[in-house]
């Protein structure tokens, strides 16, 4: 007989917990945030560190493809045809074709041998000229660039970067140190370069030797006269001093000798500041780095004064 007085015992288990697993993804996402602020950061200081002539280099390499800088035109077609978008006719049957054409890969071949034929055509004469020529100025652009950076690098130079000039003239890349009132590149009535005015030539000296250009150089004084006046010692002699002590430093720096074309003094003749004929900015070395036309009206102008010598003639 079972004994009705037993009961079962049950035991109740009691779980205890916190609040659920709220799992990783907010790691993930505030990484992510971590990371586009380091690279927000990191662009804005590559802004604000990059030289003015490498940010316009930077913009127009992204404003304008690289066959379009470099030949012209809207599309890499251009540079080769007059009819937009590349080919030879408006069906686009040549040239540049859409995406998903069956002949695109034949098509292209065919624009670019068509391209080879045009400009060994005698009428692309000029647009080839053109080409270089702009070709000729990014690369000068690029140099421009690259002596602002290296005066910004340099804790020396760059104290006196507001006496250094640099822009892009008719002639080619034009650089020019000039003097300021309490800071002058040269002793007073001297041809005597100061210690950082050295330093400053030998940088770029050595910055120009990157290219193949030539390079000319001109002196320029303000208008304070020597007591002398022409008959003696004049801006004349001290201008042209001057550029020539300047070459010196340049080719100390590293600058190949022979690619120095022209060496002038110029005095008083030509005035950054016109209104005021003693300023010191009129006292200054300018360092222009020619381009091919330039160069080649200065080998024009030689070849003639050159032949208009006369023929020394031997003793009777």
């Amino acid at each position: 007989m079972s004994d009705d007085t037993q009961q079962p015992i049950v035991v109740k288990r009691i779980k205890k917990g916190g609040g659920g697993h709220h799992g990783g993804a907010w790691k993930i996402a505030y990484a992510d945030f971590v990371t586009a602020m380091m690279a927000f950061f990191l662009l804005m200081w590559l802004l604000g560190s990059t030289a003015q002539g490498d940010l316009e280099g930077i913009a127009d390499y992204f404003q304008n493809p690289l066959k379009v800088a470099m030949q012209g035109g809207e599309g890499s077609g251009d540079s080769s045809s007059i009819i937009k978008g590349g080919g030879e006719d408006l069906s686009r049957s040549v040239g540049q074709v859409r995406r998903g054409d069956k002949e695109s890969t034949r098509a292209i071949n065919l624009d670019a041998a068509t391209s080879h034929v045009q400009r060994d055509a005698p009428g692309a004469t000029g647009s080839s000229e053109e080409g270089e020529m702009r070709r000729e100025r990014a690369k000068l652009i690029d140099l421009q660039g690259r002596i602002e950076a290296l005066i910004e690098a340099s804790t020396t130079l760059r104290q006196f970067k507001n006496q250094i000039l640099i822009d892009i003239v008719n002639e080619g890349l034009r650089i020019q140190l000039v003097d300021e009132q309490n800071r002058p590149m040269f002793l007073s009535a001297s041809a005597e370069l100061r210690p950082y005015s050295r330093d400053l030539l030998r940088a770029i000296g050595h910055a120009l030797n990157d290219v193949e250009n030539r390079v000319s150089l001109s002196g320029h004084t303000d208008s304070g006269q020597y007591a002398g006046g022409e008959r003696g010692f004049s801006n004349w002699e001290l201008s042209a001093n001057r550029a020539n002590a300047a070459r010196r430093e340049l080719v100390a720096g590293g600058l190949e000798a022979g690619k120095v074309v022209r060496v002038v003094g110029l005095a008083d003749t030509m005035h950054l500041n016109r209104d005021d004929r003693l300023d010191p900015i009129n006292r200054r070395i300018s360092i222009i780095v020619l381009n091919k036309r330039a160069e080649e009206a200065l080998r024009s102008e030689a070849a003639k004064a050159e032949a208009a010598r006369p023929v020394p003639q031997p003793p009777a």
